[in-house]
Order: C-alpha cells, then sequence, then structure tokens
C-alpha cells in the first residue's frame, strides 16, 4: 500500500481518542490528518486541550502536539481532510448516532468505537478474526443512506472480548447456554487511578449497561447477513447471562465463563480449537493483527492481567483454567486488553480489514 490514507479522529482528546493516536503514530497504512473533539477543545493545540489529561504510557507524539484541534460538530469542514474517521465521541447515544450519521452522509466512512450504532441492522459490527463477512452488509446502509462511499462499522463492547472469542473457536461444539461474569479495568470508563482514586481497594458490582451488551452483542457477531431484509440478523442459538463488575485494575477484562455444549467435545477438542483458531487478518497479514489471535496457557495461575494483557501487543486473547464443571459442561477464564483489543486497537484492525476489502480508499 503505498499512500496512505488520511485519518481524523474524532473524540480526539479522551482515552480511547488517546489510545488511537499512540496506535496510529506509526501506522504503515493510515496517517493522522485531522484531531476533533468538543467545540470547548478546538482551536487549541492538541498538547493544550490534554494538558493535565494526557493518560498513555509515554509523551504525546510529537507528530500531533502542535496540530490544532477542530470542532467535530463541522462535519463538511473535517470531511474534506480526510479520508475516512475513527469515532471516539462522547455524546450521548442519539446524539452519537446523529453525528456519525451525517460523517457517513459526507460521504466519510466512519468506523466507531461507540456503541449508539451497534444495533443498527445494517451497521457491522465485527470482530476481524469473527466475522469479517459481515461487511457485506455495508451495501444495504449505503442505500438506505444514499451514499456511494460513506458508511458506518463498529467494533464491539471491550467487555466481550475475553470470553467471545473462545465461543467463537467452540460454534462447532454448538454452545447452547452460558454464564459469563467480567471483571473490568477501570480504563473502560476512561479514568486512571488518579482520576478515580475510589476505585483503590475496591469493587463495584455494577456498570450501567453492560450486563445487556455482554448478553446480546456476540449473538449479532454470530448472526448471518440476511439479503432479504438487508440486515443482520443475530443467532438465536445461544442464551447468555452476564454479570459485569468494575475492579481495581488499570488495563485488562478478565471473564469467569461457564458453557453447556450442544455436542459433547473434550478438553482437548477445546484446547486445539483455541489453538488453531484462526481468521482473515492472519490470513491478509494486516498490520495490527496478531500472529496467535488465541492462546491456551496451562498453568493454574494463568492468565493474569499484570502478567498477560499486553500478550501480542493487546491484541490476543489469553484463556486458561479450561476444566469441567458440575453444572455446566465446561469453564473457563479469559482475558483480554480492553483499550487496545477492546476498543481502539480493534477499530483499527477492523478499518485495516475494510481496507484490504476495498471498503476504504482515497478520495
Amino acid at each position: 500500500m503505498s499512500e496512505k490514507l488520511r485519518v481524523g479522529i474524532i473524540g480526539a482528546t479522551g482515552m480511547v481518542g488517546q489510545r488511537f493516536i499512540k496506535i496510529l503514530a506509526d501506522h504503515p497504512w493510515f496517517e493522522i490528518e485531522v484531531l476533533a473533539a468538543s467545540a470547548h477543545s478546538a482551536g487549541k493545540t492538541y498538547a493544550e486541550a490534554v494538558k493535565g489529561r494526557w493518560k498513555m504510557e509515554g509523551d504525546i507524539p510529537d507528530q500531533v502536539k502542535d496540530m490544532v484541534v477542530q470542532d467535530a460538530a463541522k462535519v463538511d469542514e473535517i470531511a474534506s481532510q480526510v479520508d475516512f474517521v475513527f469515532s471516539a465521541i462522547k455524546l450521548d447515544k442519539a446524539d452519537t448516532r446523529a453525528l456519525e450519521e451525517a460523517y457517513a452522509k459526507a460521504e466519510t466512512p466512519v468506523v466507531s468505537n461507540n456503541s449508539a450504532h451497534r444495533w443498527t441492522p445494517d451497521v457491522p459490527m465485527v470482530i476481524p478474526e469473527v466475522n469479517p463477512q459481515h461487511t457485506d452488509v455495508i451495501k444495504y446502509q449505503k442505500a438506505r443512506l444514499g451514499t456511494t462511499r460513506g458508511f458506518i462499522a463498529v467494533k464491539p463492547n471491550c467487555s466481550i472480548q475475553s470470553y467471545t472469542p473462545a465461543l467463537s473457536a467452540w460454534r462447532q461444539f454448538e454452545p447452547t447456554q452460558v454464564i459469563a461474569t467480567t471483571y473490568q479495568a477501570i480504563s473502560g470508563a476512561g479514568k486512571t487511578f488518579k482520576d478515580w482514586p475510589e476505585m483503590k481497594g475496591n469493587v463495584i458490582p455494577y456498570i450501567a449497561g453492560e450486563e445487556a451488551k455482554s448478553e446480546g452483542e456476540p449473538l449479532k457477531i454470530w448472526g448471518h447477513v440476511d439479503d432479504d431484509k438487508k440486515a443482520i440478523v443475530p443467532a438465536d442459538d445461544t442464551v447468555i447471562s452476564s454479570q459485569c463488575i468494575r475492579v481495581p485494575v488499570l488495563y485488562g477484562h478478565t471473564a469467569a465463563a461457564f458453557v453447556n455444549f450442544r455436542q459433547n467435545p473434550s478438553k482437548q477438542d477445546l484446547i486445539d480449537a483455541l489453538e488453531s483458531y484462526s481468521g482473515e487478518p492472519q490470513r491478509l497479514g494486516l498490520p495490527s493483527a496478531p500472529k496467535h489471535f488465541i492462546r491456551y496457557m496451562t498453568e493454574d495461575d494463568r492468565p493474569q492481567v499484570r502478567l498477560d494483557v499486553n500478550y501480542e501487543h493487546g491484541m490476543g486473547v489469553s484463556i486458561g483454567r479450561l476444566r469441567e464443571d458440575k453444572i455446566f459442561d465446561w469453564k473457563f477464564v479469559g482475558l483480554s486488553h480492553n483499550t487496545a483489543r477492546g476498543a481502539a486497537g480493534g477499530a483499527v484492525e477492523c478499518a485495516e480489514l475494510l481496507k484490504a476489502q476495498g471498503y476504504l480508499t482515497a478520495k
């Protein structure tokens, strides 16, 4: 790919926007052209806009320090400067839906980290290793929006990344019932311990909206594009029940999951399916794709956040403690990096897939 696509980051001053900047600073396919945020930050240099609020490891990349932040609401102005945008804007869902659709109608594709369009029937919600074929629905979305190149694609919630990949590797064994409890890092709320000191030594057994996402989003990912309905129809062969708990960890979502199968796989069958699981990103050699998407860890006390969250630069998923259960068939523990695989990194990999499929092109 000889010429980089020009990228805008909408919501560039927040934690996920900052992670986008870190990932894209030296990206081989994409070049940061525009940083945009609320009117409050517009007109300031990026360094000024995030002064005292830079939450990433290391310094602000030199290439963006002096970039002037633009007003994300000025859609046509920003759209004229970029080939597509990443969206990490923090607005209510209705306003997010409207803003992202405005960019799409301005013929500027949107790859979104937000939840506002995850259940829009003709918007693909993609884990590139699992359901790359769902981008087929984009043609129906474009027809609805009246666009030739503008569309919206989203990545799923960070909370499902620690167990959905394993269940996806096991779809051949027909999982019927799943209980998943997630233990979620504070960065999932856009916080650090400096911002949220009351989380030190604390556990909060409630995260607004997370359980509905954890129970529903995997079903859309496992669904299919229905050409008659011009939409993605979710799978209906698995029932998921979830609890989501905030724990005093900076990065890394852990899940404890229990599964019943219609088939009768052995432990080795399940491990082999995890370790051999691969997808389009690996076949295509996408820049952000982990070489090994899912690893199985045999140690009794793994995966651990402190030791394992950065597996494959945070883009891989670690599974361990697979064992038979007295009520369910099997149980396991999973771990994923919530702002790499679960947020900005997953969105960047999604954009790479869309580029490789021909949906993202230079204007």
